[in-house]
């Protein structure tokens, strides 16, 4: 069964983003803060492209018995570099069209569906409900990173 404050950040909680980075400008926005580490427009960016990553393998659980994934890593993934040329603004309407989707998938799905499997490789077996609650605390990481990044915080 899908619990309440799961529900509540799968619809929500990438809304954050914006009240985080409202009073930013684009130099702030991809201002290195840390050598070798991601700018704010970066890490949203990799919010952006991780949901359809996730999508993917919601529909790859939900269509084949236990199916095995290996860990994401967008320094591997070619798309990530087109993510990041996209603008803020656009990072972000795309994460709230994409979340529309994502929430609507997770939200419709029969009980029965919920129990389906899918292996990571670090975490092993996960349902469902777990993989949207790992999905959602990935996010929150980064949702705390870009607050750190927007409040000079190294």
């Amino acid at each position: 069964m899908i619990y309440s404050s799961l529900t509540e950040r799968l619809k929500n909680q990438h809304k954050t983003i914006a009240s985080i980075i409202i009073k930013l400008n684009n130099r702030q926005l991809n201002q290195r803060v840390i050598k070798g580490k991601w700018t704010i427009h970066e890490n949203i960016a990799h919010l952006a492209k991780y949901q359809p990553v996730f999508l993917d393998r919601m529909r790859r659980i939900l269509t084949n018995d236990a199916p095995e994934f290996a860990a994401y890593k967008a320094e591997d993934d070619d798309e990530f570099e087109i993510y990041c040329a996209f603008t803020t603004y656009e990072l972000l309407k795309k994460i709230s069209s994409d979340r529309e989707v994502i929430f609507h998938l997770i939200t419709h799905l029969p009980p029965d569906k919920l129990d389906r499997i899918g292996t990571h490789p670090k975490y092993g077996k996960l349902n469902v409900l777990e993989w949207t609650e790992f999905f959602l605390l990935h996010e929150a990481h980064h949702l705390f990173t870009i607050f750190q990044l927007a409040h000079g915080v190294s």
